[in-house]
């Protein structure tokens, strides 16, 4: 037997106070997941990420679960995810799969190694003059400015020609990129992966004037099976990664003006994975869990 920590967040955590508007996505991947990973003899517990350290002191291996608000305490995240590994605890996803994949500059080594990327203009501060040269260099009446740093769409912006504030700034770092049309007109896809293996995908369509497809912003969720060739673009993806095969991963793209996905992100830290669209993640993710706690 072995004892499983799922780690959340002072507003995913069911009965906390100020619990997020999406937290129910949290109770849907605790519920797929729990029977599972008790069917197959394991214990398993729900964990404040932040808790003090000592209430991690029986765990064997802990999911990042919904730790939603790392990307506004990184330092504290990646420390205490150190801490468990020192400790002996099994952390998935890896710290120092983490460590890369938190800043999305990690979408640059994947175009690297083949990836098809949306173009990005990186910096470390923007301002509405960044955005004006972008419009000019993407040939896009429509920028979205996203942090290096972030997690659904929060401190995101999209900015047309002429609606652009003159005194417009962002004093983080940033990533600029031309708005994708197909993300209204068809929606973004989310290829899910356990152990490498593809598992299942869906397609998130954003609500009617919105272009975000989270929950948050009335965004909706539909399965789809990918084509061949969308399924080995994202596998190809998941072999890019420059760690151990990571034991989940969400592969979100979005159609391309020569109809080829386009990579949007990799996510591999604290991803919804879509247990609603995929009825079979528990039982994949206890069988990977397995496999990582049994010595080779």
């Amino acid at each position: 037997m072995a004892r499983i920590g799922f780690l959340a967040c002072e507003t995913t955590l069911p009965g906390a106070k100020g619990r997020r508007e999406d937290a129910f996505e949290h109770d849907l991947s605790v519920t797929a997941i729990q029977p599972h990973i008790e069917q197959a003899g394991h214990d398993f517990t729900v964990i404040d990420w932040a808790a003090p350290l000592d209430q991690f002191a029986e765990l064997d291996l802990v999911m990042l679960g919904t730790a939603w608000n790392y990307q506004d305490r990184e330092h504290e995240f990646l420390s205490r995810l150190e801490a468990l590994e020192a400790a002996g605890i099994t952390v998935c996803n890896p710290s120092q799969l983490v460590r890369w994949n938190m800043r999305k500059t990690y979408l640059k080594d994947l175009a690297s190694k083949g990836a098809s990327t949306i173009p990005t203009i990186w910096l470390d501060r923007a301002n509405s003059t960044d955005v004006e040269a972008a419009f000019t260099a993407f040939e896009s009446d429509t920028i979205v400015v996203k942090r290096q740093v972030g997690a659904g769409a929060e401190g995101q912006s999209i900015f047309n020609r002429g609606n652009l504030p003159a005194d417009w700034q962002m004093d983080r770092p940033a990533m600029l990129q031309p708005f994708m049309p197909a993300i209204q007109k068809e929606g973004e896809y989310s290829l899910i992966f356990i152990d490498g293996e593809f598992s299942h995908a869906l397609i998130k369509r954003a609500a009617e004037d919105d272009y975000r497809i989270q929950s948050l912003y009335g965004g909706t969720e539909e399965a789809v099976s990918p084509s061949a060739e969308d399924r080995s673009a994202a596998a190809a993806i998941i072999a890019s990664v420059p760690f151990e095969t990571p034991l989940y991963a969400r592969i979100d793209m979005v159609r391309g003006p020569e109809n080829s996905l386009l990579l949007m992100e990799a996510e591999m830290i604290e991803p919804y994975l879509y247990p609603k669209q995929g009825p079979e993640l528990g039982a994949r993710l206890t069988a990977a869990i397995n496999r990582r706690l049994t010595p080779s």
